[in-house]
C-alpha cells in the first residue's frame, strides 16, 4: 500500500524559507506525478505544485512561482518542496499526493507551515 510522510514543515518569518519532504513507499512512485497541494483555514484545499515522473514537466500555482521550487530525488523515492521568501498568506497545511494510473490519488498527512508576518 502507498504511503507518504511529509516533513520540514515549521514557523518561519515572513521573507524566510522551508523545505518540505514527502517520502513515498509500497509503491513504484518513480513512474508517477507527484506534488502539492495545502489546505488554509476557511479555504478550500488548493494546487500548489507537481512534478511529472521523468521531472520534465513541472507546474506552479500562480500565487509561488519564482518563490517555490518542486523538486525530487528517484533513489530517495522523495519530493521536495523548496520554499522562498516566504508570505503570511502562505500558511496552510501542505499534503502531499502521488496521483497512480488506474488507481487514483494517495495523500499524506499534511506539515503544518506557519508564516509569520
Amino acid at each position: 500500500q502507498v504511503q507518504l510522510v511529509e516533513s520540514g514543515g515549521g514557523l518561519v518569518q515572513a521573507g524566510g524559507s522551508l523545505k518540505l519532504s514527502c517520502a513515498a513507499s509500497g509503491g513504484t512512485f518513480n513512474d508517477h506525478t507527484i506534488g502539492w497541494f495545502r489546505s488554509a483555514p476557511g479555504k478550500e484545499r488548493e494546487f500548489v505544485a507537481s512534478i511529472s515522473s521523468s521531472s520534465r514537466n513541472t507546474e506552479y500555482a500562480n500565487s509561488v512561482k519564482g518563490r517555490f521550487t518542486i523538486s525530487r530525488n528517484y533513489a530517495k523515492n522523495t519530493v521536495y518542496l523548496q520554499m522562498n521568501s516566504l508570505k503570511a498568506e502562505d500558511t496552510a497545511v501542505y499534503y502531499c499526493y502521488l496521483d497512480v494510473f488506474g488507481a487514483g490519488r494517495y495523500w499524506g498527512q499534511g506539515t503544518q507551515v506557519t508564516v509569520s508576518s
